[in-house]
């Protein structure tokens, strides 16, 4: 078991490490957001006061921290995931040698690691990207927790299960609030009804003290912003669901197999005599559907983890037939089987998204940050980089297929073009960058009315203390702000519609025009109104 976890690190890890950069393919948007925030942190900015995110500090820390040891960014992102590997390797190897038999450890090992080191969100799609690498880490804990609580061990233990499910579950909270609202009551309830009481305790003891252990070095100021953090998202309509409705996540047809899979896995355990077992993953499955259809994507990656805990409990069947004349054994391996199988084009995906990375044409990336010698270890595809494309309406003339009238955005009594900027994002906020240092505009705190929009990431732009790296509701750093900056083509125009509503309902007189330009309205505010 030592000898595969060592042997999965240094393959997959090794294979990323080996390009001598981070070259990513696909989803720019949420590499800036990264960048965004590691570099603000790695700058001295705090999280949830300075930095506004929904997400917890342990999302960014590991590559915070080799940022601050000198590494450029690319190479931070893939020395983080290595190192959140080997930090999960102890704890993959007690909870495969205490609970499973050798193959299903190995498949542990595998489906764990191959979470934390890809270089996917997942899905099918054969692409490189480190979007969204939080959600990765944390359905790699959840595996951990998932397993330790709902697997009891062979032989009477506590102390060391106990601290592995409460550092898993705070890595949770510290990550995506999202996951322990949906997996720790399921997993306090798991431990309970396996007789895993002492494990509880230990485990319950484990996040307190972590969380005490924290506030000195965080401040109370850390935990209180995060709670405004989260509250201020959930009260935002900007973002209800990043995906579909949570209805076709449970009866679309791409998920309608696994739903009902999940739910015979409920009845087959329970006739099968694993009465507690069957519960257990009943209790399991709202959490399931609900981080999927949380996530960007409603990548269902739960699925090969009920394959295995299926597998897990074979040993617990009783003998016997079900209805359809087969052995329950037969039935529930039958399951697992189908499980697996809906669930092998995501995982093969990470799995091998590594040595994609390691085979990718390096002549077909750019640098995203030219200007910085340091982070020019972040790369992107030239042809998305630097191809700037815009979505605009047609003024075309259609009898006989009415449409409703669109309400144009508006500000400082001007009519905003309708424009959606749809390739070239990196392009664009360069271009804007320079243009702002060459108008004599540059080191100034600047809030940009779009979704997202680092342009201190690009040029001598001020950084705004208290910003979103990315837009959920309100205008997060807009006090600070000494100018204000309405892109006449945004990522995304509602974005752009609500933001300068919510500046025009504050009250525009303290802006005055400084520039306009084929890409932005320049405004300076009045800093004296503060």
């Amino acid at each position: 078991m030592a000898a595969l976890i060592a042997l999965l690190i240094a393959g997959l890890g090794g294979a990323a490490l080996l390009k001598g950069g981070l070259h990513v393919s696909q989803h720019e948007g949420d590499m800036l957001h990264l960048a965004d925030i590691v570099l603000r942190l790695a700058a001295g900015d705090r999280l949830h006061r300075e930095v506004t995110t929904p997400l917890g500090g342990l999302a960014f820390a590991p590559i915070v921290l080799f940022v601050k040891a000198g590494a450029g960014l690319g190479m931070a992102v893939l020395w983080a995931q290595l190192l959140a590997a080997v930090a999960l390797a102890p704890a993959l190897w007690w909870i495969g040698r205490s609970r499973l038999s050798p193959p299903l450890a190995g498949l542990l090992a595998v489906l764990v690691l191959v979470h934390v080191l890809a270089l996917v969100h997942g899905e099918a799609e054969a692409a490189l990207s480190i979007s969204m690498h939080y959600n990765r880490w944390a359905w790699a804990l959840t595996f951990v927790a998932a397993v330790a609580a709902l697997v009891p061990p062979r032989a009477g233990r506590g102390h060391a299960d106990g601290v592995i499910v409460g550092l898993a579950v705070a890595g949770l909270a510290l990550i995506k609030v999202t996951y322990v609202l949906a997996f720790a009551p399921p997993v306090v309830l798991a431990l309970w009804l396996t007789g895993q009481r002492r494990a509880l305790a230990v485990a319950v003891a484990t996040g307190l003290a972590l969380v005490a252990g924290l506030t000195p070095w965080l401040g109370i100021g850390h935990w209180t912003g995060y709670v405004a953090d989260l509250a201020a998202v959930a009260a935002s309509e900007a973002r209800p669901q990043p995906g579909l409705p949570l209805r076709d996540i449970v009866t679309a047809p791409l998920y309608l197999g696994g739903s009902l899979a999940a739910l015979a896995v409920v009845v087959a355990l329970r006739r099968a005599g694993v009465t507690t077992g069957g519960l257990l993953v009943l209790l399991f499955l709202p959490g399931f559907v609900y981080v999927t259809y949380q996530n960007y994507g409603n990548d269902p990656q739960w699925l090969p983890l009920l394959g295995l805990l299926v597998l897990a409990y074979l040993p617990q069947a009783a003998d016997g037939e079900a209805a359809s004349g087969l052995s329950h054994r037969a039935v529930l391996g039958g399951l697992a089987a189908i499980l697996f199988a809906m669930a092998a084009p995501s995982v093969v995906n990470l799995a091998i998204s590594p040595i994609r990375h390691l085979t990718t044409p390096a002549e077909e990336y750019t640098p995203v940050f030219p200007r910085s010698a340091r982070h020019d270890d972040l790369l992107g595809v030239t042809e998305r980089l630097a191809r700037a494309l815009a979505m605009r309406p047609l003024e075309i003339e259609a009898p006989g297929y009415p449409t409703e009238p669109v309400e144009p955005a508006t500000f400082a009594g001007e009519v905003l073009p309708e424009c959606a900027l749809s390739g070239g994002m990196v392009a664009t906020f360069a271009a804007i960058a320079r243009d702002l240092e060459a108008a004599g505009q540059g080191g100034r705190p600047l809030f940009a009315a779009d979704v997202l929009m680092p342009l201190w990431l690009f040029g001598d732009v001020g950084r705004l203390p208290g910003a979103a790296a990315w837009h959920y509701g309100g205008l997060p750093g807009y006090a600070a702000a000494e100018l204000v900056l309405i892109p006449l083509c945004p990522v995304v125009p509602e974005r752009r519609a609500e933001i300068v509503a919510s500046i025009a309902a504050r009250g525009t007189d303290e802006l005055t025009e400084l520039r306009r330009t084929p890409l932005y309205l320049l405004y300076a505010k009045d800093v004296t109104t503060r």
